[in-house]
């Protein structure tokens, strides 16, 4: 994680965040919880202003090196961080690889994906399912759009 991302991560844990407690009940095993997921790009700020706008998230802090979107619901923000010579990963081949991908429900998957069109997002011409649809981030990333049926 960047500096730039450790520091925004602390400062949200320490004044935003409840702190952990302690983990009792059968099968709470794990040590961490989940801060934060940072996607790497070029554009922080234009990537953040795409995904804001695909969820409904407000912009916690965006600069030239890193953004934030906090999520309304309470769960972990959204990050973005500036790589140089970021390259997006592929995915126009049916075997091609990726490092991550985020997926997420809609009511309406027709209705979801125009408007996420029209926000700057790409369908790529392969699709490997028939209940999640593939579409492209302005940045390069894979994300899934399915109905919540």
């Amino acid at each position: 994680m960047s500096d730039l991302a450790t520091e925004q991560s602390e400062r949200s844990q320490r004044s935003e965040q409840p702190q952990p407690s302690a983990r009792t009940g059968p099968g709470d095993t794990g040590f961490a919880r989940l801060a934060m997921v940072t996607i790497d790009c070029a554009d922080p700020v234009a990537l953040a202003s795409f995904y804001g706008e695909l969820l409904g998230w407000e912009t916690r802090h965006a600069d030239e090196r890193f953004a934030i979107l906090d999520n309304p619901e309470g769960g972990s923000p959204l990050g973005f961080g500036r790589v140089t010579g970021y390259r997006p990963e592929p995915w126009t081949e049916p075997d091609g690889s990726k490092h991550f991908h985020l997926d997420f429900y809609v009511d309406d998957l027709d209705e979801a994906t125009a408007k996420a069109l029209a926000l700057g997002a790409t369908e790529p011409a392969y699709q490997h399912g028939r209940t999640l649809r593939v579409l492209i981030d302005p940045a390069g990333h894979p994300f899934g759009l399915a109905p919540l049926e």
